[in-house]
């Protein structure tokens, strides 16, 4: 049987105590062996296998002594993030390159003193053109 959503809750629970009662006898155990490896009372298994309700721990204890804990992440995958989600996680991309800057200009230092002359063309020394 398929397990989805328009089965009851009961049917649901048969199943799964079914296929664990299908998968530890693929595995030659008994349900006192079974209840052994997972530290469950045989009582807990038999309830388990028969479709009534076992605590989640339990339920755990058994799936982990059955080699079944693998199953639960595909069953309950991490949920993907959505596309708004992973824009905000890149952050802001560049829009523009700033271009390069050698060094900065002497008057945008903050050194509080006086400002250097502007350079205007013919105010070149003599020794300047040599």
């Amino acid at each position: 049987m398929r397990i989805s959503g328009l089965l009851t809750d009961d049917a649901v629970l048969a199943e799964v105590g079914a296929r664990l009662a299908a998968t530890r006898l693929a595995r030659n155990l008994t349900q006192q062996a079974l209840a052994t490896e997972a530290g469950v009372s045989k009582t807990t298994v038999e309830r388990a296998e028969t479709g009534l309700s076992v605590t989640l721990p339990n339920f755990l204890r058994i799936l982990r002594a059955l080699d079944l804990m693998d199953g639960l992440e595909q069953l309950l995958a991490p949920p993907l993030a959505s596309p708004v989600d992973l824009v905000r996680r890149e952050g802001r991309r560049r829009q523009r390159a700033s271009g390069r800057r050698s060094q900065p200009s002497p008057d945008r230092r903050g050194s509080g003193g006086p400002r250097p002359a502007r350079f205007n063309w013919g105010d070149e020394s003599p020794q300047d053109e040599a």
